[in-house]
């Protein structure tokens, strides 16, 4: 089994990447990821030498490449997950997101249907098993007051992050409808854990908290977010991805939430994460942390809540949770207070060098 994992170092991925080779060491894990800043290989030194994962250094949005590697890797399987995926930087400039999450996905998408089309599944005549799993957010249903977002619920994005992430959505569901494309896609909520870039709020918060920097907090802090551990979450997408590669052909289109129906307001997030630091480092010149949170100006667009309901995972795949935020949250303020020095390569950019390092030239 060879499967193909599109941006396989960034934080997500990696943490993917990493769960595929150990449970399953019979697969080809081909990693195709193009080291932009959210790409980092460091992330993946435990698997770097293993004979069952490949990285390839490459743009999704490169049509012959792709191409190439269906063909000298016969791909079976896709998961999907490269994009640019910050809202902020989205604001800022929304064209690489069009073009990587979009255009990148399209790409993809015409290379399962070439290749599987040709006698490889997808109305071929082997009729091989394939899926192409499209990893997206919860944001493309934009902001609920109250209640939860389901598999059928409308979209509505409120960014050009999360509108890029609709589009995405909506080429992978016609290809299935078009074209016959095994296809699934999953939402999930937000995630948090190890290697997480310190742009994102909670690594932001604990380094900047253990440096005494300020805590920016948008707005009065109010805006809620489901969060999910990133293991809880792989192991979401490969029971999906196992699911689609047992239903038999043609795969109907299905799409399934995840989260962890752990919902917290940022303020009380980032105030539970200073009281872990206290705890953590007594030490520290900077008790009570607390004392660094300040207020800024909101962001355009700030959806006030995401909330999704991940019934049809758990009954259809048996799958939920298993780490609480508590303890997962001890655990990330944790690995973040024990790897300083990752964060501090990331932030100066000197880990986009471990590339020519260790992967250059194979």
């Amino acid at each position: 089994m060879n499967i193909l994992i599109t941006g396989g170092a960034g934080f997500i991925g990696s943490n993917l990447v990493r769960y595929m080779v150990k449970k399953y060491p019979g697969y080809k894990i081909i990693n195709l990821d193009k080291l932009t800043y959210a790409g980092n290989l460091e992330n993946l030194k435990e698997v770097e030498k293993n004979s069952s994962h490949l990285f390839i250094k490459g743009d999704i949005c490169d049509k012959a490449m792709v191409q190439g590697v269906f063909e000298k890797h016969s791909i079976d399987s896709v998961m999907h997950l490269a994009a640019e995926s910050h809202v902020d930087r989205s604001i800022l400039g929304p064209e690489d997101f069009l073009r990587t999450n979009i255009f990148g996905t399209y790409t993809l998408l015409e290379a399962c249907r070439k290749y599987w089309g040709k006698g490889q599944g997808a109305g071929g005549t082997e009729q091989k098993k394939h899926i192409f799993l499209n990893v997206s957010t919860d944001e493309v249903y934009g902001s609920i007051p109250q209640g939860s977002f389901t598999g059928d619920s409308p979209y509505a994005p409120n960014s050009p992050y999360s509108a890029s992430k609709a589009g995405a959505d909506h080429l992978v569901r016609a290809y299935n409808k078009t074209f016959g494309l095994p296809a699934i896609t999953t939402h999930s909520s937000n995630n948090y854990g190890p290697y997480q870039l310190p742009e994102k709020l909670i690594p932001l918060m604990i380094l900047n908290a253990l440096e005494g920097k300020p805590l920016p907090v948008y707005g009065e802090g109010k805006n809620v977010r489901d969060w999910l551990h990133v293991e809880d979450h792989v192991r979401a997408l490969d029971m999906a991805l196992q699911r689609g590669m047992e239903t038999p052909l043609p795969v109907p289109y299905t799409v399934y939430n995840i989260g962890a129906g752990s919902e917290w307001k940022n303020i009380d997030l980032v105030k539970k994460i200073c009281l872990m630091l206290d705890e953590l480092r007594p030490d520290s010149p900077h008790r009570p942390h607390s004392k660094l949170i300040k207020f800024v100006k909101d962001r355009p667009g700030h959806d006030l809540r995401y909330s999704i309901d991940s019934a049809k995972i758990t009954e259809e795949l048996g799958w939920k949770p298993a780490m609480s935020l508590p303890d997962g949250l001890k655990e990330t303020v944790r690995w973040y207070i024990g790897n300083t020095g990752w964060a501090d390569s990331v932030r100066s950019g000197d880990y986009l060098e471990y590339y020519e390092k260790n992967y250059s030239g194979r």
